[in-house]
């Protein structure tokens, strides 16, 4: 209480109002890999989690995706063939597709530029640099797929489960490589399977490759005709479609034409965080992100049967279940898995559940903040425990938590003689101790169809 020793007219407001939990968000992923630049002004951003909100946000900081290098062959009747390389770097893919399937902001983590070679080090790096910090909710190794051998990969899975499971706050997404299902789950290990997901296979999508005049050759005939070429084994003289625009614009335009063809293959971790967030904005975190479907993604590369997707959903050796994204006639590309790596854990088997406990627990451990060294007493428990159920409580009433009541759908327990010892209150310990019934997806969907005998 104040002590007032001059003779005045004091005001004191009175606080009625009870604090409240602000949540957290949910759907923030930080992309891992290389860049084309990355630059503020003067200010190197390589290996600096950097908070982005759309792609031109990107462009001005990370630049562009790397040219991609095309052969053409040609003759004077046209164009004979295409060669379409492996992308090296997809950061910048990643981006467009998690942009176009709903993503909103995100961080980036560039690891290095287009100039150097891939390095299982440089991810390390990053994702050190990511635990630092807060707000992210989702890793992606966006560009960790194409190290080589695939065990620094499996390697890098490991340690951003680790890196969940110590910050209890964020959630990964992996790649499948192709054709490597049982080489994944051999080589990511059985520990802290409760904090990633892992998709198969690749997408074939509707993007465009991003490319120069420069970084397209042309061999053969039927290319530029003047002296600046230069001359293969073969005898042909190689050219840029550059040459080829003022002396054969015919064979140019065609060449463009048939550029505009080619599409690019990703892995599927970008679109589905942009799955993840659009899910959470319309829906809620505890709402399943599968049979969603997949925009600016024509097909998957591999179409899966139902037999096929049993042995990726359920593993009986190690419990280690692969989300499938399969293409349905009239449908198109969907979604179709919401398990967790741990897919035999019947307590951590699905995905909205691990991230609906993450939200819960992250926004009450901020909400609960001011608590710290408040008197430990029955005031304080009160005002924790009316805080917590009355955000409990709103969860519940959004669908979040099964239960008819709120009593079957949660508890919040607190006090001397029920969570706590006087022996805990003289160490300076305040234990709440809360549960949660939370929804569960309908994984199968079963309908019981019987004869009914004709009444006369």
């Amino acid at each position: 209480m104040v002590t007032y020793k001059t003779p005045n007219v004091y005001v004191e407001e009175i606080s009625t109002f009870p604090p409240s939990v602000a949540e957290v968000s949910t759907a923030i992923p930080a992309f891992i890999g290389y860049t084309e630049k990355a630059k503020r002004g003067s200010e190197d951003l390589t290996n600096k989690p950097t908070r982005i909100s759309s792609l031109l946000d990107y462009e001005t900081l990370f630049g562009k995706a790397e040219a991609t290098k095309f052969e053409v062959t040609a003759n004077d009747d046209g164009i004979d063939n295409i060669v379409t390389p492996v992308l090296k770097y997809l950061m910048y893919y990643a981006l467009r597709i998690y942009f176009d399937n709903g993503g909103g902001s995100c961080y980036i983590v560039s690891v290095g530029n287009y100039k150097g070679s891939k390095k299982k080090d440089d991810f390390l790096a990053g994702l050190s640099a990511l635990e630092k910090e807060d707000e992210p909710t989702l890793i992606m190794l966006t560009d960790a797929v194409n190290l080589t051998p695939d065990t620094d990969y499996y390697g890098l899975c490991v340690q951003a489960l680790m890196q969940c499971n110590r910050l209890k706050d964020r959630f990964a997404i992996f790649d499948v490589m192709k054709e490597q299902v049982d080489g994944f789950r051999q080589g990511i290990g059985t520990a802290d399977l409760k904090y990633g997901a892992a998709y198969y296979p690749y997408l074939q999508t509707s993007l465009n490759y991003y490319y120069t005049d420069d970084s397209v050759t042309i061999k053969g005939g039927g290319g530029s005709t003047n002296t600046g070429g230069t001359t293969n084994t073969g005898g042909s003289t190689d050219s840029t479609l550059t040459d080829s625009q003022t002396t054969n614009t015919d064979l140019y335009n065609k060449i463009l034409a048939e550029l505009a063809k080619q599409r690019v293959v990703l892995p599927p971790s970008a679109a589905v965080a942009g799955v993840y967030a659009r899910v959470d904005r319309d829906r809620g975190v505890w709402k399943a992100p599968a049979n969603v479907s997949l925009a600016s993604v024509l097909a998957p590369t591999v179409k899966i049967t139902n037999e096929e997707q049993e042995n990726l959903n359920v593993d009986p050796t190690a419990g280690k279940s692969i989300n499938a994204i399969r293409s349905f006639t009239g449908k198109g590309t969907l979604i179709w898995g919401a398990r967790t790596l741990a897919g035999n854990d019947n307590e951590w088997r699905y995905i909205p559940v691990r991230r609906l406990f993450n939200l819960i627990e992250e926004s009450i451990q901020k909400a609960t903040a001011f608590v710290v060294f408040e008197s430990n007493n029955t005031i304080t428990w009160l005002k924790v425990k009316s805080l917590i159920e009355s955000y409990l409580e709103g969860l519940w009433r959004q669908g979040a938590l099964a239960g008819a009541t709120p009593e079957q759908a949660f508890f919040v327990h607190i006090g001397l003689g029920k969570t706590m010892t006087a022996q805990d209150i003289l160490e300076g310990r305040m234990i709440v101790e809360i549960g949660l019934a939370a929804v569960r997806p309908a994984e199968f969907i079963i309908l019981k169809f019987s004869h009914k005998l004709q009444e006369a």
